[in-house]
């Protein structure tokens, strides 16, 4: 067997128990930094568009136009989630929901509003997938109120 043999192999034993370690990360623990990160675009977002209400209904009345909705009701909705869904996911309340609300603000945002955006558009989406599949977690108030709910089953 030569030197170069050993080293692959020994490569591949390391990458091995690296996959094992790694697969035993729970779920619960990966799922925290999602719901930050999708909380803190959203949040951070709502904060922008509070800071100055008056520029906010004017992008709602020009860029942001929406063929359905009026700018007033638009932008009062926006607010709405970007507020709300942020606080919820911090908590992993309502996870799965609050993400479907917010992959159709994502997908609404990308078909009419910035579609040349995209590439950060399906990162949010890729995200919210997860969270809308597998939930919040354990670590969470969903997860506390499975188990209780499994209790008193």
């Amino acid at each position: 067997m030569t030197i170069e043999t050993k080293a692959a192999g020994r490569a591949c034993g390391i990458a091995a128990a690296a996959t094992v370690m790694l697969d035993r990360v729970p779920y619960s623990l990966l799922a925290i930094p999602l719901r930050l990160a999708v909380a803190t675009v959203f949040w951070n977002s709502a904060m922008a568009h509070l800071d100055n209400w008056d520029t906010t209904l004017e992008l709602f009345a020009t860029d942001y136009q929406l063929p359905f909705l009026p700018p007033v009701l638009a932008a009062d909705m926006a607010i709405v989630i970007e507020v709300g869904a942020p606080i919820l996911l911090l908590f992993g309340a309502a996870t799965r929901a609050t993400s479907l609300v917010l992959l159709g603000m994502t997908t609404v945002i990308e078909v009419f509003v910035y579609p040349q955006a995209w590439p950060t558009h399906i990162q949010w989406a890729a995200m919210l997938l997860v969270l809308l599949c597998r939930g919040a977690g354990e670590w969470s108030l969903d997860g506390l109120m499975g188990r209780i709910f499994r209790r008193s089953r």
